[in-house]
C-alpha cells in the first residue's frame, strides 16, 4: 500500500520546502485532542491544556473532528486555491485570507472530509451543498460522532458564510491563547530545516532530500514518481494544470509518527513531514515487510518453532526432531521468517543455526503503531 505523487516533467524549482504556521496548528490541536498519540509532547499538551478559557476550548470541541482523527485539507488551502503562489503564507493572518479565498463548496468538501473517507480523495461525490443525498450521507456520518458534530455539520451546510466566519475567529483565538507563543518557538527550526533540504535538493538531488526527510519516501531510477510507504492508497500529480505545477513540503514539530500526504484532486500534493523522527537504522521498515512479519508469526507451526529458536540457535534437523515434523517441511518454514528479516543463520562447521532476532520481533509492535498512524 502506498500514495504515488507522479512528478514527471516538474521542474525542480517547483519542489519547495516551508513551514506553514496553519498547518501547524492542525497537528497542535490534534496533539491536544490526541495525546496518545503523542507522548513525546506530553508536557506542552498538559499544560496548554490547562491553560485554555473553559469557553476556547469548548469551542474547539465542536470542530475537532476537523483534526482529530484526519486531518482537513482546509489547513492547508495554500494547495487548493487556484492562482497564487501554491505556497503556504509566513504567518497565520495570511494563510487565513488564503482560505477566506476558498471557494465555498470546496471549504465545505475539505471541512467534512471525514464523512467521505472512501471517496474523497478519489473526487468525491456531488457536494452535500447542492445534492440532497450528499447531504443526508454527510449529516448522517457527522450523527454517528456526536452530537457537536452534527450541530457543526448542520451549521456548515446551512450557513456556509456564518461558520467560515467562525472558523477564522477560533483560528485567531488560538493563536492568541497559545499558538503565537508556540510558533514562535518552533518556526525557527522549521525554517532552518526547510533551508538544509532546499540546498541538498540542489547539491545532491531529490532521493537525497526526501531520504532525510523521511524513511517512508523513495523516488524512482527515472524521477518520475515519489512513493510515499503509508497504510493507504491514492494517487497524484504534482502537474495538475488546474492548480499549477509544484510540490510542497511542510515541517512539523508535531507530527511525528504521522507522515501526511494531501492527494485529493484538484489539490497541489504536499507532504506534511515530522521533525526529529528517529534515526535510520531505529526507523520501522515499509508496510509490505511489517505484513510479512505479521504474517511469519501468524502460522501456528511457525509460532511454535519461534519457541525454541527464541531460546538458542537451532539446526534445521534438530527443529525437525523436536517437533516431529520433516526436515523439508521445517525448512519452508524457516525461510518465511528468513524472508521476513526474523531469524539470524550462521554457518557452525557442516551445519547451519538458526536463530530468532529477538530485537525484530520486538520492533513489530511499535512498527505496527507507526504504521498505522503513519
Amino acid at each position: 500500500m502506498s500514495v504515488t505523487i507522479d512528478i514527471a516533467g516538474l521542474p525542480a524549482e517547483r519542489i519547495s520546502f516551508t513551514p506553514s504556521p496553519l498547518a501547524e496548528l492542525c497537528m497542535a490541536l490534534h496533539a491536544l485532542s490526541q495525546t496518545a498519540h503523542h507522548p513525546r509532547l506530553a508536557s506542552w499538551s498538559a499544560a496548554t491544556a490547562a491553560s485554555l478559557d473553559p469557553c476556547l476550548a469548548d469551542r474547539l470541541l465542536e470542530a475537532e473532528f476537523l483534526w482529530r482523527s484526519s486531518f482537513s485539507d482546509i489547513f492547508m488551502p495554500f494547495a487548493g486555491v487556484p492562482g497564487g503562489t501554491g505556497l503556504p503564507g509566513a504567518t497565520l493572518a495570511e494563510e487565513l485570507d488564503v482560505l477566506d479565498r476558498m471557494d465555498d463548496e470546496r471549504f465545505v468538501t475539505a471541512a467534512l472530509e471525514h464523512c467521505w473517507l472512501a471517496t474523497y480523495d478519489d473526487g468525491g461525490g456531488p457536494s452535500p451543498l447542492t445534492n440532497g443525498a450528499s447531504r443526508a450521507k454527510a449529516l448522517e456520518t457527522a450523527a454517528a460522532l456526536g452530537p457537536r458534530q452534527l450541530d457543526f455539520s448542520i451549521r456548515l451546510l446551512d450557513d456556509t458564510a456564518a461558520v467560515r466566519v467562525w472558523m477564522r475567529r477560533l483560528v485567531e483565538d488560538c493563536e492568541e491563547a497559545f499558538f503565537a507563543e508556540t510558533w514562535k518557538r518552533v518556526e525557527p527550526a522549521q525554517s532552518a530545516d526547510a533551508r538544509h533540504k532546499t540546498e541538498l535538493l540542489r547539491r545532491k538531488g531529490l532521493p537525497a532530500a526526501l531520504q532525510e526527510v523521511s524513511s517512508a519516501l523513495a523516488v524512482d531510477e527515472g524521477r518520475t514518481t515519489i512513493t510515499a510507504d503509508k497504510m493507504v492508497e491514492g494517487s497524484t500529480t504534482a502537474t495538475d494544470p488546474r492548480t499549477g505545477p509544484g510540490l510542497v513540503f511542510i515541517p512539523t514539530h508535531f507530527g511525528w509518527p504521522h507522515l501526511l500526504v494531501l492527494h485529493a484532486p484538484g489539490w497541489r500534493p504536499v507532504v506534511h513531514y515530522p521533525l526529529g523522527t528517529p534515526e535510520p537504522d531505529s526507523a520501522p521498515g515499509s508496510v509490505e515487510l511489517l505484513r510479512r512479519r505479521m504474517e511469519a508469526l501468524a502460522h501456528p507451526v511457525r509460532m511454535m518453532l519461534c519457541r525454541s529458536l527464541a531460546r538458542a540457535p537451532y539446526t534445521t534437523g534438530e527443529l525437525a526432531t523436536v517437533y516431529r515434523i520433516t526436515a523439508p517441511e521445517v525448512s519452508r518454514h524457516l525461510a518465511v521468517l528468513k524472508k521476513a528479516g526474523l531469524i539470524h543463520t550462521r554457518r557452525q562447521g557442516r551445519y547451519a543455526q538458526h536463530q530468532l532476532d529477538l530485537s525484530a520481533v520486538a520492533r513489530i509492535g511499535s512498527d505496527f503503531i507507526e504504521g498505522i498512524l503513519r
